[in-house]
């Protein structure tokens, strides 16, 4: 059976509208806005702006609201507005008043919003979720060592820790492919320099044609020599190096006349990051090699370095190195690097992060067998941390394990997996391996605000609303307390009165 009533669309008019009926309280949005720190956010961000200069931002509570909707829908810049503007529930998530059909602001301000708002301040609002989380243990670990007057408080909890790459959403880096990229930027640049000299001479050949037409051939052929890809090579780096002397010839033309530099500031620093990658391409082509020290693997994100990490799926990645402890649940970036570096070296600080963050030092340690170096345990050692790490030299042969040891000591181990899963719920969930930013701090706010996030749904989904239910029993504890010493004080004739009080009735 199929209900059909008209072929005519009503007018948006004529189009009712539940409008006048009060939001639901449990839909996710109304939830979600319970839990965000929303001061804690807008007190770090309105101290990077000039109270008393220039036009009124925006609020700080758009800003969040936009940005956690943003990484939890998977939108684009545009999309995001978008959804907020057709979306009630998100505008009143972001804080609106009441509803509206206008943008909350353009698009184009994610970029200086990322800009502004850098990893810092989203580790911030991390530690305050952790803090929130832990006060009440942490507050009772420190009377206890006022009491017990020990200056130094007891180990406890369990911390885990590991690595990982936030992938930079760019084309896999290939030699002649960064060299033809370097080439046809190049060609541009004497294209608009020939424009801007008034073409009064002969403009430099490039050969563009010829060599557009062998590079298309050479990437249609499925299987390549060695010879043919040296062979490519070299083509390119002949016009590469062509062009730069071109462009170079033109800029002096232009300073001898005594005109204005014609390159503005974006496009000379393209020219540099051209002529550092083409010395990098000509010395592993020179030595038959295929690494130099900070080698760019792109010319339109030159801060990317190639991240080697030994996995099935890619041996080298391409992003930004995160150094990550896991803390009840909640992770923390301690290090955020752009260049490889031994995991190894972070532990340290993590574990005294964590220490400054409780009071305390974790009385585990849940990493990796790369963390197990010797400077690390012997560290560990001096503060009776234990370490989910086979001690070094050989086994006795006389001490033999419980199988209640044994089993603890797997638990512990397997344990550090909840640090994978939380990599896997960040780049599965999150796109934690496709940043799209294009610069290095929007890409820092970017992968920062992603963990902010994830701990935000961890702490309303496990912690929040088991505080308000915490709450709400101890409330009604004290009330059944003092209706106890009511009925103590009602005289003994009163037992109708003292019979309704005790059965809650009043």
């Amino acid at each position: 059976m199929v209900k059909y009533d008209s072929e005519c669309q009503l007018t948006i008019e004529e189009f009712k509208t539940s409008f006048q009926s009060s939001l639901l309280a449990d839909n996710r949005w109304v939830k979600l806005s319970k839990v965000v720190p929303w001061d804690k956010f807008a007190s770090a961000y309105m101290s990077m702006m000039t109270a008393d200069f220039g036009r009124p931002g925006i609020s700080p509570r758009i800003v969040l609201g936009a940005l956690i909707i943003k990484h939890l829908e998977k939108f684009d810049d545009r999309g995001v507005i978008m959804a907020i503007q057709e979306n009630i529930y998100m505008q009143y998530f972001v804080g609106l008043k009441e509803f509206t059909t206008q943008p909350v602001f353009d698009p184009s301000l994610f970029v200086d919003i990322r800009k502004r708002v850098g990893h810092k301040v989203f580790d911030s609002l991390n530690v305050e979720l952790i803090k929130s989380v832990n006060r009440k243990e942490d507050k009772k670990d420190k009377e206890k060592k006022k009491d017990s007057g020990n200056t130094s408080a007891k180990n406890k909890g369990k911390m885990q820790a590991d690595a990982t790459v936030a992938d930079q959403y760019i084309t896999y880096p290939t030699d002649n492919g960064i060299l033809n990229q370097s080439r046809k930027q190049c060609e541009k640049f004497i294209d608009k320099l020939y424009n801007k000299s008034g073409k009064t001479s002969v403009k430099p050949r490039t050969y563009r044609r010829e060599i557009d037409k062998a590079y298309l051939e050479y990437s249609k052929k499925k299987k390549k020599r060695e010879a043919t890809h040296r062979k490519m090579t070299r083509k390119l780096l002949e016009c590469v190096k062509r062009d730069i002397r071109h462009i170079n010839n033109m800029l002096d033309v232009f300073e001898s006349n005594g005109a204005e530099f014609p390159l503005k500031h974006p496009d000379q620093r393209m020219f540099w990051i051209i002529n550092t990658a083409y010395d990098q391409q000509k010395l592993m082509y020179d030595t038959k090699s295929h690494s130099c020290p900070d080698r760019i693997v792109s010319i339109f994100q030159p801060h990317v370095r190639p991240i080697p990490r030994g996995k099935t799926k890619a041996q080298i990645e391409f992003g930004s190195k995160l150094g990550v402890s896991l803390d009840n649940g909640f992770a923390r970036i301690n290090t955020f690097s752009w260049d490889a570096y031994h995991e190894g070296g972070d532990l340290i600080c993590q574990v005294e992060s964590y220490k400054e963050l409780h009071g305390h030092y974790p009385e585990l340690v849940q990493v990796d067998k790369i963390y197990a170096t010797r400077e690390n345990r012997t560290w560990l050692a001096e503060r009776g941390i234990r370490i989910t790490a086979v001690p070094l030299g050989r086994r006795k042969g006389k001490e033999k394990e419980t199988y209640y040891q044994k089993r603890k000591r797997r638990r512990e181990a397997t344990e550090r997996n909840h640090i994978e899963g939380k990599f896997g719920q960040g780049k599965n969930g999150y796109n934690l391996n496709e940043i799209r930013a294009r610069l290095r701090n929007t890409s820092e706010s970017w992968v920062a605000c992603i963990f902010f996030i994830m701990n935000l749904i961890l702490y309303e989904k496990e912690y929040f609303f088991g505080f308000i239910l915490a709450e709400v029993t101890t409330l009604q504890v004290r009330i059944q307390e003092y209706m106890r010493e009511i009925m103590t004080i009602i005289s003994p004739g009163e037992d109708n009165l003292a019979k309704e009080l005790e059965s809650g009735y009043l």
